[in-house]
């Protein structure tokens, strides 16, 4: 093991996406950390050693979080579960025993190197560690497994109305700002400001760029993004920043716009791909590289 354990909790419902066995494949690149899977989706092929998929039907789960949370939350919808985010840790937390850190995320992403991002010295530091700069990042985000940090979101003002009302994106906005306020500041002052929030300062907000073409502007300040990216033996990097490794790629921009236009590729397709050392993620989708 390097450094603090990590465990995801990944609650995820429905059919898995067509590029499953690409993201499966980033998993097993990162062989210290584990994810846990709640899902009525089957048992994908090439599970990694480090991936548990815990088979379980939609309405059951949604009875265990109604009694973990003594609420009663029946959403229509999986994707209401994203609100209920930052109480992962507190309802799976027979599940974290022996487990420093809880993330949760999304899976319309493919991982880097994890461990070259979330070191020793960061994870021995902070107790939540977010890939935005001024927003806990849904998509991807480490909390300290501690009883403080696992039952946080019940300082949500309203979490329980929130909870079992309409998705309001309360893992990523509501959840916020219990960390931080006078998001719009320009940046010495927004720093100064919630400094003086403990919670702000034993947190890490840092941008990694790795949901790029939504609204924050690439590192150079433009809004010219890289047109692919390149995912080798774990490794990952992009076109306009060749030497620089990302701990991942979130391809939500792609997967709304250009993707949703292509036809599916083949299951074989993506399982042959998967096996294969490099690929390249654009918006023409996923291929191999030479």
């Amino acid at each position: 093991m390097s450094g603090p354990s990590i465990r995801f909790l990944m609650p995820y419902f429905g059919r898995w996406p067509f590029w499953m066995p690409l993201f499966l494949e980033s998993c097993r690149r990162n062989p210290d950390i584990n994810w846990l899977f709640f899902s009525d989706c089957g048992q994908p092929d090439s599970l990694p050693e480090n991936v548990q998929v815990r088979e379980i039907a939609f309405q059951d789960y949604l009875a265990f979080v109604s009694e973990k949370l003594e609420l009663d939350f029946r959403p229509v919808h999986p994707y209401k579960l994203c609100d209920i985010k930052p109480t992962y840790g507190f309802i799976h937390e027979d599940d974290l025993k022996g487990y420093d850190f809880w993330a949760f995320g999304d899976i319309d992403l493919v991982y880097g190197r994890l461990r070259e991002y979330y070191t020793q010295d960061c994870l021995n530091r902070y107790d939540l560690i977010s890939n935005h700069a001024r927003r806990v990042s849904g998509h991807l985000c480490l909390i300290r497994n501690n009883p403080r940090m696992r039952e946080m979101f019940r300082d949500i003002p309203g979490w329980r109305e929130r909870f079992c009302g309409p998705h309001e994106a309360v893992d990523e906005k509501v959840f916020s700002r219990l960390f931080f306020r006078y998001k719009n500041l320009p940046k010495p002052l927004f720093r100064f400001l919630n400094s003086f929030n403990p919670r702000y300062r034993q947190s890490l907000f840092h941008e990694t760029y790795s949901t790029p073409g939504a609204k924050i502007a690439w590192m150079d300040g433009s809004m010219d993004f890289p047109s692919s990216w390149f995912w080798e033996e774990g490794r990952l990097t992009n076109d306009k920043n060749r030497e620089r490794e990302f701990p991942y790629f979130h391809f939500v921009v792609w997967k709304k716009n250009e993707w949703a236009a292509l036809p599916e590729p083949p299951a074989e397709t993506v399982l042959q791909l998967a096996r294969q050392a490099r690929w390249r993620i654009s918006a023409q989708g996923f291929e191999g590289l030479e």
